[in-house]
């Protein structure tokens, strides 16, 4: 499925308007060059066979533009459509740490319709200028290299290998940014390097970084090297694709290059770690972060934004075929400002989790918010997550959320599946859509507020309309099929706090 159309119909008429504006002076040119050239051969060309050949070069060098912007076009890869994102945090998953002993649990992912694992960095973590005991994930010593503290090669292999075989698929974090100060290009090559003015390599300026050095995107060399070590994890381990740490900090003509040669040996899937530059998905990205989105949830739960303003933070046009990723927690929120019960509180988690599923984009789960972990995770130190820690388990209906999506194309991905279509049933604490795609209609009604509240879904929702899903709080679900009808749904109702129905016409 092609994407960026518009894009590249701009592209092309920019072309043309640049042939357009040349021509005359080029006809010009080419003129003079003629009557030059006759004085020295015996064959002349008269003006108007010298303009003829000026425009069909011009002609040739519009199409060849053409054809390279055309090229410039990258699809997001088929199994994508459906994409539920895990962010699995190797070190703290376990209480050993490893590839191995996270491998253990796959089949609980599975089971929850997880189906791309999104891994933190495994490489190298330098000793220099190190942040805490063990170091940040993404201070990278080798990007060839796996972290000792993690396992081997083998054992990595191994892993992506048992996910495969589980119908998941893999994406590696990406730091391209920046390495740790323990690399050995600092040493091999130091003009790959950001230099202040003495000559001396520097971190990246106002981040608060100083365990990384600055990469140098105007180096050719570092660029090509770069591109080679990405290639390296799909070469030899089958990954397939990546999340790329600070996005915005490497210019975008380096990653539509990467992306590009990445293509070439299996098409891959890519998540920019931003959402400040639409501009990366126009052919580098697939997706990028819905940071706005997760603020306004977070308000909402708390009481200090409505509901009805949620929509505002749903992208309704990003270029074709892309989409936002969208979450409720991540290691740099869990680890540095709220867990996710900080941000939800037990009671309203079910109701953000079921509309995170049903919104366009593509849901993304971190380790513990199945359980509602509400620990901050150590980020330099071994912090190892305690899953018996919680009262709560989420699983069994991420489960079902997972399988909704998964069953009904309405709830895909980009051009794979439908726009929200929203209904006003009468308040602003309830939000009420269909996406539709190809006759598969499927409809979300929830309450996103911890007061009743009522709204009216007699044009909304027919006496037969299958309802897959009802619940309010943490231990209040229906998973048996029920209709509209039988839930009285089919007129003005109130709605308890917190209270979701998931629907099918």
């Amino acid at each position: 499925m092609k994407k960026r159309l518009i894009s590249l119909l701009l592209a092309v008429s920019m072309v043309f308007a640049t042939a357009c504006t040349d021509q005359k002076s080029a006809v010009q040119d080419a003129d003079n060059a003629v009557v030059e050239s006759a004085e020295e051969t015996t064959e002349k060309k008269t003006s108007s066979e010298a303009t003829e050949d000026t425009e069909n070069a011009e002609t040739a060098e519009t199409e060849g533009a053409k054809e390279e912007v055309a090229q410039r076009v990258s699809e997001q890869p088929e199994w994508a459509k459906d994409a539920i994102v895990y962010e699995v945090n190797i070190r703290q998953y376990t209480a050993a740490g490893t590839f191995d002993a996270f491998a253990e649990h796959l089949d609980t992912l599975a089971d929850m319709g997880v189906n791309v694992l999104w891994i933190m960095p495994i490489y190298p973590i330098s000793l220099k200028n190190r942040s805490g005991h063990l170091g940040s994930y993404y201070s990278i010593t080798d990007y060839r290299e796996v972290n000792p503290e993690f396992g081997d090669k083998d054992s990595f292999k191994a892993l992506v290998d048992a996910a495969h075989e589980k119908g998941m698929h893999v994406m590696l974090d990406w730091v391209a940014n920046h390495t740790g100060w323990d690399s050995a290009w600092i040493t091999d090559h130091p003009d790959w390097y950001t230099q202040d003015a003495n000559g001396n390599i520097i971190s990246p300026e106002n981040m608060g970084w100083p365990d990384v050095a600055d990469l140098n995107y105007d180096n050719m060399d570092m660029r090509a090297e770069m591109i080679e070590c990405m290639k390296y994890w799909i070469v030899n381990f089958d990954v397939d694709g990546f999340r790329c740490d600070y996005a915005t900090g490497v210019p975008k003509d380096f990653w539509e290059d990467a992306r590009e040669a990445l293509d070439e040996i299996k098409p891959v899937y890519m998540l920019a770690e931003d959402n400040m530059v639409v501009g990366l998905l126009d052919y580098a990205f697939d997706m990028n972060y819905n940071w706005d989105l997760y603020d306004a949830m977070v308000a909402v739960a708390k009481g200090m934004k409505t509901a009805d303003k949620l929509r505002l933070y749903v992208p309704e046009k990003y270029p074709e075929g892309t989409y936002s990723l969208n979450f409720m927690d991540n290691h740099d929120k869990n680890s540095y400002e709220r867990t996710i019960m900080g941000g939800f509180g037990s009671d309203a988690l079910p109701a953000f989790f079921t509309y995170m599923f049903m919104i366009p984009g593509v849901p993304m789960i971190y380790t513990g918010d199945e359980i509602g972990l509400d620990h901050a995770i150590a980020f330099t130190s071994k912090d190892a997550v305690r899953w018996d820690s919680s009262e709560y388990d989420y699983r069994e209906l991420l489960g079902h959320l997972a399988d909704i999506r998964h069953n009904n194309p309405a709830l895909y991905s980009g051009t794979y599946g439908g726009k929200a279509e929203y209904f006003d049933c009468g308040s602003k604490n309830i939000v009420a859509f269909t996406r539709e795609k190809d006759g598969n209609v499927i409809k979300l009604i929830v309450n996103l507020c911890k007061r009743e509240s009522t709204g009216n879904f007699a044009d909304f929702v027919s006496e037969d309309s299958k309802v897959l899903l009802h619940g309010c709080t943490s231990d209040s679900y229906d998973f048996e099929e029920t209709t509209a009808g039988e839930l009285n749904l089919c007129g003005e109702i109130e709605l308890k706090p917190w209270e979701f129905f998931v629907i099918a016409e």
